[in-house]
């Protein structure tokens, strides 16, 4: 999925408690924690371009971040190890494992597929890429009917019912 789609699914599912943005946030971090440090290097030094990058075009470190950003393994360690420490928090990261769910079905294994087990194994699956309309159109569709539901819960809330 697209890292602005999986802040909003961070945001709606796991934002309903507390931490609405905090949610988006980890719903986004595994994208952000490579992908999103590349564009931020790419833009300081100016060599960014809009699109997929290719391939060749990527730095070594990319891969190891992708890899620890997308593992239920380190995902649930660290929510694991937070909830300890801040529970009320712990919740709002569930974005975080939701998007790894949401990657893994959803990369090919032509361009970074989705490392779940890792590092305990190297398992990854040749999924459908998000990119075909018949999978980035039924997810923009539930993220609209997600965000439609809570804000209708969230004027119930206020007007009482």
């Amino acid at each position: 999925m697209d890292t602005f789609s999986h802040a909003l699914w961070g945001y709606g599912l796991f934002g309903i408690r507390k931490y609405p943005k905090f949610a988006a946030l980890m719903g986004a971090m595994p994208d952000l924690i490579s992908f999103g440090a590349l564009m931020l290097t790419r833009v300081i030094d100016g060599t960014y371009r809009w699109g997929k990058p290719a391939l060749a075009s990527l730095p070594d470190w990319i891969y190891p971040a992708y890899t620890v950003g997308h593992s239920f393994v380190i995902a649930f360690a660290v929510i694991g190890l937070v909830a300890i420490w801040r529970k009320d928090i712990a919740f709002a990261m569930l974005g975080w494992p939701f998007h790894i769910t949401l990657d893994f079905p959803f990369h090919s294994l032509e361009y970074f597929p989705t490392p779940m087990l890792w590092p305990l194994s190297d398992y990854k699956i040749d999924g459908i890429p998000w990119s075909n309309w018949y999978i980035w159109l039924p997810n923009v569709a539930g993220i609209i009917l997600l965000l439609a539901y809570r804000q209708r819960q969230k004027r119930k809330r206020l007007n009482g019912l």
